[in-house]
């Protein structure tokens, strides 16, 4: 597969320090798009731009905080500073934590809105404008939202999570009607069982048993796996949208 046609563009990938936002950031980078990063964690920031930098690509390491607006704010500032426009958004910061919703964990029920929902707005506010004005130039212009196959799959103990993205697919499929008819293209991507840290985040042990155990039965997807699709939806001809796409392990039903 060639994905030529994403060199020359500014990609901005958030969540970028691990996981699907690190392997979509070298993929990126690797078929010539110019890779700003986005996270908490500037350590791991730092290495994963020095190693993309040692493969040939362009990145630039930028600590933010989706849910912070002055982070964000200072973050746009250095993309705009370093790359420019940015004509491609991957949005992919979240957290999973799941529990009992009669545990009443306000403090993670919290966490995952900020982070899911309010942040990927932040995200998709503060780049908007250049996506929009990237596809009026005649450029291919992508913002790629990252859900989860739990927005429509309910699981036990994991309300809060699937509510959070069940609302970034409806998200996308409301903004695919305000931005399609300024030619910038909206994907909403959900994956099923991903090895990534997000598994890493839950603190009921029974919980992390159960998913454990389903993981040895069905297997993971890589976070390869799911920057391979990423680097696909974006590179096709601008007037084509993939939409939608559910992506899952072969033997998870």
């Amino acid at each position: 597969m060639t994905y030529d046609s994403l060199a020359g563009r500014t990609a901005v990938v958030t969540g970028a320090a691990s996981g699907i936002g690190a392997a979509t950031a070298r993929l990126l980078a690797a078929h010539g798009a110019r890779v700003a990063l986005l996270a908490r964690r500037t350590e791991r920031l730092g290495e994963l731009a020095e190693k993309i930098t040692a493969e040939g690509g362009s990145a630039l390491a930028v600590t933010a905080d989706v849910t912070d607006d002055a982070s964000v704010t200072a973050a746009v500032a250095s993309v705009h500073s370093a790359y420019g426009p940015a004509d491609l958004l991957v949005n992919n910061a979240g957290v999973m934590l799941p529990n009992p919703l009669d545990d009443g964990r306000i403090d993670e029920w919290q966490q995952m809105i900020d982070t899911n929902v309010t942040g990927a707005l932040r995200i998709i506010r503060a780049f908007t404008g250049d996506l929009v004005a990237a596809a009026a130039d005649g450029r291919a212009a992508d913002l790629v939202n990252i859900s989860s196959i739990g927005a429509h799959i309910t699981f036990p103990n994991y309300a809060v999570y699937g509510a959070t993205k069940a609302a970034l697919t409806y998200l996308s499929q409301s903004l695919r009607g305000e931005l399609g008819p300024r030619d910038v293209r909206v994907t909403n991507i959900e994956p099923g069982f991903t090895g990534s840290e997000l598994r890493d985040h839950i603190d009921n042990p029974e919980l992390s048993g159960q998913l454990d155990t389903m993981v040895q039965e069905v297997g993971l997807l890589s976070s390869d796996d799911i920057a391979d699709l990423i680097a696909y939806t974006t590179s096709r001809a601008r007037h084509v949208n993939l939409r939608q796409a559910v992506v899952l392990p072969t033997r998870q039903a």
